[in-house]
């Protein structure tokens, strides 16, 4: 088993992470999926724009944290994914 590591929402622009708020939109993917860093996790919708949240790492979605239509923050954790340890 590989090491467990908690995905937040990024910074997507602008703001502090006290007033940046977005709802999630959709996902891109399923728990248990096998992404590569740069895969498209899900879209969150701000009061101005649509926005793709890239995956950071590689590993294996264990679990979505947010479900659409969730309203979320900077900083909020979104995703748990399975890392190989190197």
């Amino acid at each position: 088993m590989g090491k467990l590591v908690e995905i937040s929402l990024p910074d997507f622009g602008g703001g502090t992470s006290d007033t940046l708020e977005a709802i999630v939109g959709c996902w891109s993917v399923e728990v248990g999926d096998t992404l590569s860093a740069g895969d498209d996790l899900l879209e969150i919708v701000t009061d101005k724009a649509n926005f793709v949240v890239p995956c950071p790492c590689t590993g294996v979605l264990m679990g979505k944290r947010v479900t659409e239509e969730d309203r979320v923050r900077v900083g909020n954790v979104i995703a748990v994914m399975e890392v190989q340890e190197s």
